[in-house]
């Protein structure tokens, strides 16, 4: 048998597991000509799929209620009447979650699991790395000695901008939601300090007290009240990178915040948003910067990863919930 994990109906507020349909069908795929058949090894969950749930008017078009949902996939190719790939290729791209599935090879990339473990170009050498590395580079344009401060700083994109930015000289600060968490950041990733935002009762003094000489760089992948402390910490010329705002994905009310405009203004401050495919023609040396400095342990990652095709729905609503460290991966 093969299995499809479908959207069954758009979610009105924060997902559950109502939301999903585990379908299972006839393993009755066809390879024709041109065409690859997968397995897929490793299955992405990414808060950006929550967007994609909804119909609201966005980047990417939302998935279809009653069609299986999509992410990056590791998968193994079975079968093979492509010339381009053959029995025993493993490639990554943007899948469908099932089990197995037909491609023809469009927009797949063949990986090497000698160079990387095969989950890794799903995190720190496949987009998660991409997105860090591009959006802090590219948007912070940072300068030694300055100071990053990065919410999310225990997921999987924060964790690596947290890193890449101590290679770089900067001074890092990490926000993040439990002791543990940043423990985390400071022992593994080796940020200089961290705050944990749900035992803090003014972020914006703990901000101040972290970064005594103002913020210069902000890497946002949360948005909420805990963007809005960092507001008030940014130094002239600040660059403030939107990378998520997972904190109002699941709101059914428009968010109060406060306006932005008056810190921009008096800071002659940057605000930008970006998603990482803004930046493609970059991809191939970006990523050998990043697998560069992996080789050196300059860079280490850490895996939050849950065994079981059936399992995908519950991890992706652990990860909205911030349960993982590090990249959230399901292991089919």
């Amino acid at each position: 048998m093969n299995k499809s994990i479908n959207l069954k109906q758009r979610p009105v507020g924060t997902p559950t597991l109502a939301d999903f349909d585990i379908i299972e069908l006839e393993n009755n795929l066809n390879v024709s000509e041109g065409e690859i058949l997968l397995e897929s090894k490793y299955i992405s969950v990414d808060p950006y799929l929550r967007g994609r749930m909804s119909d609201a008017k966005s980047y990417v078009p939302p998935f279809n209620v009653g069609e299986p949902i999509s992410s990056g996939i590791v998968a193994e190719v079975i079968e093979t009447k492509n010339d381009k790939f053959k029995k025993g290729d493993f490639v990554s791209g943007l899948l469908q979650w099932k089990e197995k599935q037909i491609s023809t090879g469009e927009g797949l990339q063949k990986i090497d699991k000698s160079k990387a473990s095969l989950s890794a170009y799903l995190g720190i050498v496949g987009m998660t790395g991409l997105t860090a590395f591009l959006g802090l580079h590219e948007i912070g344009k940072p300068k030694k000695g300055e100071t990053l401060v990065v919410s999310g700083a225990a997921g999987a994109v924060g964790s690596v901008v947290g890193q890449i930015g101590k290679i770089l000289g900067l001074n890092v600060i990490g926000i993040a939601g439990t002791d543990e968490k940043i423990d985390m950041l400071k022992s593994e990733f080796g940020f200089d300090y961290g705050i944990n935002y749900k035992t803090t009762k003014d972020m914006k003094a703990a901000i101040k007290e972290a970064a005594p000489n103002g913020v210069d760089i902000y890497f946002d992948n949360v948005g909420g009240p805990i963007s809005d402390a960092v507001l008030f910490n940014i130094n002239q010329f600040a660059r403030i990178i939107i990378c998520g705002a997972i904190s109002v994905y699941n709101k059914t009310e428009l968010p109060m915040a406060i306006a932005v405009q008056p810190f921009l203004v008096k800071n002659s401050a940057l605000m930008q948003g970006f998603i990482v495919s803004n930046y493609a023609e970059k991809f191939p040396v970006a990523m050998k910067q990043l697998s560069t400095w992996l080789g050196e342990g300059k860079l280490t990652y850490k895996e939050t990863i849950v065994e079981g095709f059936d399992n995908t729905p519950q991890a992706f609503l652990d990860m909205m919930n911030g349960k993982n460290k590090g990249k959230m991966i399901v292991k089919v």
